[in-house]
């Protein structure tokens, strides 16, 4: 059916009641309220095929290689980036994974450059005939899917947030080897996350034919979730920032103390040193050589000058 052209990863005419049908034919659009085309990025028929059959600026939005998230009008359709949480396996959920979309009124094109498991879940509801009806719902399933994972990881940053407080009441608590990639982590989604919040903003408050007035709502909602996690994720990188300082105080406390301990014995035992310096020459006339009490005497002269200094130190309030 697709031989010499771009090979979607699933293709469905979608109608109003929700019911769809895979087609026979190569036309863009078809019998349903809207055909969705669903392609992945590394396909090498993509490019001639979006150049092809699209105007040349939403086509180079769907193969762009590097993407941010945007939502712009097109004549009457949208062109729209979003973001989601990583979940393919062996992957770091906060690089994010990507969806490219051009949407009108009787079609919508979605390219993927990694699997995304919003975009899968809405490929079965198709396969099981309960397709999103229209391309307003489409975008109100993808973007509440999205937003949902996101919600729940920024949740999980958040538990692990106050574990590593709850933490801090234990002063000698080593630094947690965590710390440092989950507020990594946490740059990295606001990176992503905060045009995000704009371009739903933008997609909620768009009066254009294709978005009918509940979408809208439900859209709007969706933006709020978004700048929710977004304000979320700035206080999760100021309380991260403030156990690291925190964690660095105890450290430098910590050593401060002990090289003051050091200190203080250093200034008790250096007379002692200068004494057992001395009383090492081994040349003759040294006092006592012959005296059978002289080294008991040397002995508790150097215990009372120990004492003398640990007195002199404590009356001067080093220690």
């Amino acid at each position: 059916m697709f031989q010499g052209v771009a090979m979607p990863i699933c293709v469905f005419d979608i109608f109003a009641d929700g019911t769809t049908q895979v087609p026979t034919d190569t036309h863009l659009t078809g019998p349903g309220i809207y055909r969705w085309w669903h392609f992945d990025l590394a396909d090498p028929m993509l490019e001639p095929w979006v150049r092809e059959h699209l105007h040349e600026i939403p086509a180079g939005s769907l193969i762009q290689k590097q993407t941010r998230p945007r939502c712009d009008r097109f004549e009457g359709g949208l062109i729209l980036n979003l973001r989601g949480i990583n979940m393919n396996e062996g992957q770091d959920a906060d690089e994010m994974v990507s969806v490219r979309m051009y949407v009108d009124s009787d079609l919508l094109i979605t390219v993927r450059r990694k699997k995304v498991f919003a975009i899968d879940a809405i490929r079965r509801e198709a396969e099981a005939q309960k397709a999103p009806p229209s391309p307003a719902e489409f975008l109100e399933a993808l973007v509440g899917r999205l937003t949902l994972r996101v919600q729940e990881h920024v949740a999980t940053l958040d538990e692990q947030a106050e574990f590593f407080e709850d933490d801090l009441e234990d002063k000698n608590t080593p630094m947690p080897h965590e710390l440092p990639e989950i507020r990594r982590s946490v740059i990295r989604l606001r990176r992503y996350l905060d045009p995000q919040r704009e371009a739903l903003a933008k997609l909620a408050a768009f009066d254009i034919p294709l978005i009918p007035d509940e979408s809208q709502l439900e859209l709007r909602e969706q933006a709020n979730s978004a700048l929710i996690a977004v304000e979320e994720l700035d206080e999760l990188r100021d309380r991260l920032v403030s156990v690291q300082e925190e964690h660095d105080a105890n450290i430098a406390q910590r050593q401060a103390r002990h090289g003051y301990v050091l200190s203080v014995a250093a200034a008790i035992f250096l007379p002692l040193g200068f004494l057992t310096g001395l009383f090492g020459v081994n040349v003759g006339g040294m006092p006592g050589v012959d005296h059978p009490w002289a080294f008991t005497i040397l002995c508790l002269g150097m215990a009372g000058l120990a004492l003398l200094m640990f007195l002199v130190l404590k009356l001067v309030r080093w220690i």
